[in-house]
């Protein structure tokens, strides 16, 4: 059975870091693209970040040059750094992957950004 399970979310300040984490169990996580998405109070979820099996890297524009995704593959995890934070990144952040033609989801960490 497929688990994915985030963690590292909480309140900062604007400027700030956060550093997020994704757990793996079930997969054979280093064959798998792993996602960061998140969605915002009454808005849809969106794609922040990917990392495929070879640790290439894309980022939704609003994030690239602050948020660096990176995999650990002993360790089944993928990490979502996330620096220089905005009130607009503020959302409940969602690991996610696809594994034998299913699409996997964590419960989500929120991440809230105020001052």
């Amino acid at each position: 059975q497929v688990h994915l399970v985030e963690s590292g979310g909480g309140v900062v300040q604007p400027g700030g870091s956060l550093r997020l984490s994704c757990s793996a169990s079930g997969i054979n996580f280093k064959l798998v693209v792993m996602n960061w998405y998140r969605q915002a109070p009454g808005k849809q979820r969106d794609l922040v970040a990917s990392i495929t099996v070879s640790g290439n890297t894309a980022y939704t524009d609003s994030v690239r040059d602050r948020f660096t995704i990176s995999r650990d593959n002993p360790r089944r995890t993928t990490t979502l750094q996330m620096n220089n934070l905005e009130p607009e990144d503020t959302a409940l952040y969602y690991c996610n992957t696809q594994w034998h033609g299913q699409d996997f989801w964590g419960k989500g960490t929120l991440v809230t950004v105020s001052s």
